[in-house]
């Protein structure tokens, strides 16, 4: 590429914004199976959307399997590189924690607000508008360049997986829903329930996703001034309301649910020490606590590459029956089976069942892989880093659900991430700058 690229770059800056604005207009939360779309209305109007975008910036496009995913390709041969994103959001929770509508995008101090600015619609854009800068340049790609688009990560990645089914897999790619440099070690994903029948009188409901630190919970049950009174003594923060009492904790992706506050456990805290019990209650209370780790159940859980194992109750739900939803993040070099085993033990103790709801491979790329070389080299060269070396996260791209690929941004280092949570924004010039780093990344490894 010339020397005038940055021109090429600068160029995509508006539309860029405007073609974000645009998507996270679109609360594409997934609705399963309403108005005849696999995950819901509004994530059938994301795809259709980011489809018409990417084929106005000259792209052949298909819509996929009736909305279950879609593709935007430009460039020929043999080869092709996979650049794989999604366009489904978690729900943006508690809106009255948002300082503006969460669908509603605006632009303040440099950075722009609205649920999917990180997660995942700002990187996807970036990486798209990388490709028609690129294309405006000149460009002549020796690969095909793909953009896979997902409408189905935040739950049980069915999109992805229908797309393996279906049609070509990438030779190569990367995720652009991480952090810089990049990602080479991804732990194993587990979401599970833990079910019983409920054989008291004990209603209980919260949560939002298995994957998000629950920010609140709201009690209605008995024994109210009593759990008001130990909430105080724990130092638990809560607001009573006109019908019961709410519990405060902090938001978080679970992949770094110590940064949370798990308002569903404080909850069953209280509850158990003021003798309102169940199996659930118990469990959480007595086998979980505060402990991200469960460290009481898996002991000291880490490995060198990826760190320790986390475990974050997402949703509880005690009516009929009672059922915990948890997501686990495995270190990559410890057996699924063996946390399982322990688990289960744990939770029989209690009266509970283990149901897998879904399960992630881990991935485990070396650092010698030549994507990941080549990733890495653009970004010491462009970024202004010169330093950072790839890292093992917790969280789960689509970059696992192919060979030869790894997750790459859009995050920098230091970089505050705010996805899953109140506030989600994007800091519109590290948006840019990743999306110059993106077009020289994918003009290498279509070279």
């Amino acid at each position: 590429m010339d020397e005038y690229f940055d021109t090429y770059l600068a160029a995509q800056h508006e539309p860029l914004k405007n073609a974000l604005i645009e998507l996270v207009r679109i609360p594409s939360v997934c609705d399963e199976g309403t108005y005849g779309y696999p995950f819901g209305k509004h994530v059938d109007q994301a795809l259709r959307k980011a489809l018409q975008i990417a084929s106005d910036l000259g792209f052949r496009t298909k819509y996929g399997d009736g909305g279950y995913y879609g593709y935007a390709e430009v460039g020929e041969g043999r080869e092709m590189l996979g650049i794989l994103g999604h366009l489904d959001v978690v729900p943006p929770g508690k809106l009255q924690d948002w300082t503006r509508d969460p669908f509603d995008p605006v632009e303040k101090d440099g950075m722009l607000y609205g649920r999917g600015t990180q997660d995942d619609k700002g990187p996807l854009v970036a990486s798209l508008y990388a490709v028609k800068a690129l294309l405006d340049a000149g460009v002549k790609f020796n690969k095909r360049v793909r953009f896979i688009f997902g409408t189905d990560e935040e739950t049980l990645w069915r999109c992805i997986n229908r797309y393996k089914e279906i049609e070509e897999t990438p030779t190569m790619g990367f995720s652009p829903d991480a952090r810089f440099p990049l990602i080479y070690a991804e732990k194993g994903l587990l979401q599970l329930k833990l079910e019983s029948q409920n054989q008291t009188d004990v209603r209980l409901s919260g949560g939002s996703a298995f994957n998000s630190v629950p920010d609140m919970i709201f009690y209605e049950g008995v024994f109210q001034d009593e759990l008001a009174s130990k909430l105080d003594e724990l130092g638990f923060p809560y607001e009573w309301k006109e019908d019961g009492i709410e519990i405060k904790g902090k938001a978080a992706h679970a992949m770094i649910t110590e940064q949370g506050i798990n308002a569903i456990s404080r909850l069953c805290i209280a509850l158990h020490a003021i003798g309102v019990e169940s199996k659930s209650i118990n469990f959480i209370a007595q086998e979980l606590g505060e402990d991200p780790y469960a460290t009481r159940i898996f002991g000291e859980c880490s490995d060198e590459p990826s760190g320790k194992l986390k475990f974050n109750v997402g949703l509880i739900n005690i009516g009929k029956k009672e059922q915990i939803s948890i997501d686990s993040r495995i270190p990559v070099t410890i057996s699924k089976d063996e946390i399982v085993k322990k688990l289960c033990a744990a939770a029989a103790a209690y009266g509970l069942e283990y149901k897998e709801f879904d399960w992630l491979a881990p991935l485990y790329l070396s650092k010698d892989n030549p994507v990941i070389q080549t990733l890495l080299k653009v970004y010491h060269q462009f970024s202004g880093d010169e330093v950072s070396e790839p890292i093992a996260l917790g969280g789960a791209t689509y970059a696992r659900a192919f060979d030869n690929c790894v997750a790459f941004g859009p995050l920098f280092p230091g970089e505050l991430l705010t996805e899953h949570e109140p506030n989600e924004r994007a800091i519109m010039e590290n948006l840019f700058l990743a999306m110059k780093i993106y077009a020289y990344a994918i003009y290498e490894l279509t070279r």
